[in-house]
């Protein structure tokens, strides 16, 4: 299938593909609400299928998860030197990972958190809807009007 640009001359990243940019690299940015207000974190993540996983203390984002609130998570990659890269961003509810599931997915995933976290509980971003954007090579790129 033909790469699909957009009206900026960024090609339009497929769901699949999108997931699997997701799953490789291991920090993005949590967008939630705190307090009526816009809040973004840095997690280190892990994707398990479609789903979002990371690792969360007391405080403001576990409260998010409590709540089931929907968040945007963005993830992305750039190389400064050839002017390329990409960015996603999925769209979905926010959960606290049951105990039990919790326990079932630190035996099979390597679920940890790079901060010294008390009391750590697996919180989720359930994958609803994902768009992501690729600036590639000036070649690859289509003219402008075309």
């Amino acid at each position: 299938m033909a790469p699909r640009f957009d009206h900026s001359r960024l090609e339009i990243v497929n769901r699949s593909e999108c997931l699997r940019l997701l799953g490789s690299v291991p920090i993005g940015r949590l967008v939630y609400t705190n307090g009526g207000l816009p809040a973004v974190r840095l997690v280190n993540f892990l994707l398990d299928g479609d789903t979002i996983v990371f690792s969360s203390g007391r405080g403001d984002k576990l409260r998010a998860a409590e709540r089931g609130d929907v968040v945007a998570f963005e993830a992305d990659e750039v190389d400064l030197d050839r002017h390329v890269g990409w960015t996603v961003t999925a769209i979905g509810h926010l959960s606290v990972v049951t105990d039990e599931e919790a326990a079932e997915l630190r035996r099979t995933l390597p679920v940890r958190s790079w901060l010294p976290i008390e009391d750590a509980r697996l919180v989720r971003v359930g994958v609803e809807s994902v768009h992501g954007r690729r600036l590639v090579p000036w070649g690859k790129r289509p003219r402008e009007g075309a």
